[in-house]
C-alpha cells in the first residue's frame, strides 16, 4: 500500500528541490491568476476529484501537477486546466497501478528510483514547509526597505530612442534629416541597424547605469525632446539618440516587487540551511571514472 501511494507519478514525478521551492512559489502565482482571469474558487486540498479503484485523487494532486506546469500553460487558470489535468492523474493511477499488478516495483533498478522518488518528496514537503516558516512577512517588508532606498538613489530615468549606424557620416546624415524635419521613429525604421529599429529606436525608461557610459552620458544631457547634435559612438557604433522624457527614479510599490523577493529571500533561506547541514555531514566526493576526486 505504501508503495502504492508513492509510484503516483502525479504525486512523485521527478521532484527535485529546486522543484520543491518553486511549489512554494507558485502558491501566490496561482491565486493571482485565477483571481486575474474570473476563475471560480480554489477548493480545499482534501476535496476529492476522482476515485480510480479504490484510489482517491485529491485536489492537492490538482495543485502540484499544475504548479509543475511549464510556465506558459500556468498563464491559464487552475480551474480553466482542471479537466486535462484531472485526466491526466486519472492515467497516471491506472498505468501505475498496472506496473504494480505486472509486479515492476519488485525489480532492483525500479526499487532504487522509488527510494530516491521518496526522499525527493520527503524533502521537497521539509524544505517548503521549513521556509514558509522562516519566510515571514516582516523580513519580506525589511527587504523591500532596503531594495526600494537604493533605487531611490539612483538618480533620474529617461525615456529615449535612437539610431544605430555603422558610420559616423551615415549617423551625420541623420541629424541632418532631423534637422530638416524628418521623423526620429520613421527613420529608426529606416536607417537603424539596432534591434530596435521595429520599435522606431525606442528604448524605453532606463537608468544610467542600464547604458554604456559614453551613451548614456549623452543621453542624460539632453533635455526631453531634443537630439544629440553630434553622433555618439560606442562599441556599438555610432548613434543619434532622442530624449523624450525624464522622471525620478521611483523604486516599484512592494506589491509589484513581493514575488521578485520572496524568490530571492527562499533561495538564501535555502542556500543557507543547507551549508548549515553540509557542516554536520562528511560529504565525499568522486570523479565521473568513480575515482576519489581531490
Amino acid at each position: 500500500m505504501a508503495i502504492t501511494a508513492f509510484f503516483n507519478p502525479a504525486q512523485v514525478g521527478k521532484l527535485s528541490l529546486a522543484a520543491a521551492l518553486a511549489v512554494l512559489m507558485s502558491g501566490a502565482a496561482m491565486a493571482q491568476t485565477a483571481a486575474g482571469s474570473g476563475a471560480a474558487m480554489v477548493p480545499p486540498a482534501a476535496t476529492i476529484v476522482a476515485k480510480v479503484g479504490d484510489h482517491e485523487v485529491m485536489f492537492s494532486d490538482i495543485s502540484e501537477l499544475y504548479a509543475r506546469l511549464p510556465a506558459q500553460y500556468r498563464q491559464r487558470s487552475i480551474d480553466a486546466l482542471f479537466p486535462q489535468l484531472l485526466e491526466r492523474l486519472i492515467d497516471s493511477r491506472l498505468l501505475g497501478q498496472a506496473a504494480l499488478d505486472a509486479g515492476v516495483d519488485s525489480r532492483p533498478d525500479v526499487k532504487r528510483r522509488i527510494k530516491s522518488a521518496i526522499d525527493d518528496v520527503v524533502a521537497q514537503v521539509f524544505l517548503t514547509e521549513k521556509v514558509e516558516s522562516m519566510l515571514t512577512e516582516e523580513m519580506l517588508q525589511a527587504r523591500y526597505q532596503e531594495t526600494a532606498a537604493q533605487a531611490a538613489g539612483g538618480g533620474d530615468e529617461v525615456k529615449a530612442r535612437h539610431i544605430l549606424l555603422d558610420t559616423e557620416a551615415a549617423a551625420k546624415d541623420v541629424i541632418a534629416a532631423l534637422a530638416a524635419g524628418a521623423d526620429f521613429a520613421t527613420l529608426a525604421q529606416e536607417k537603424s541597424t539596432g534591434p530596435s529599429k521595429t520599435q522606431g529606436g525606442d528604448l524605453g525608461w532606463f537608468a544610467a547605469e542600464q547604458m554604456v557610459p559614453e551613451f548614456s552620458q549623452a543621453a542624460f544631457a539632453l533635455q526631453p525632446g531634443s537630439v544629440t547634435p553630434t553622433p555618439v559612438k560606442t562599441q556599438f557604433g555610432w548613434h543619434v539618440i532622442k530624449v523624450e522624457d525624464r522622471r525620478a527614479n521611483t523604486p516599484p510599490s512592494f506589491e509589484e516587487m513581493r514575488n521578485q523577493i520572496s524568490v530571492q529571500l527562499t533561495q538564501e533561506i535555502v542556500r543557507d540551511y543547507l551549508d548549515d547541514l553540509r557542516k554536520d555531514v562528511k560529504v565525499e566526493r568522486f570523479n565521473f571514472d568513480g575515482s576519489p576526486a581531490q
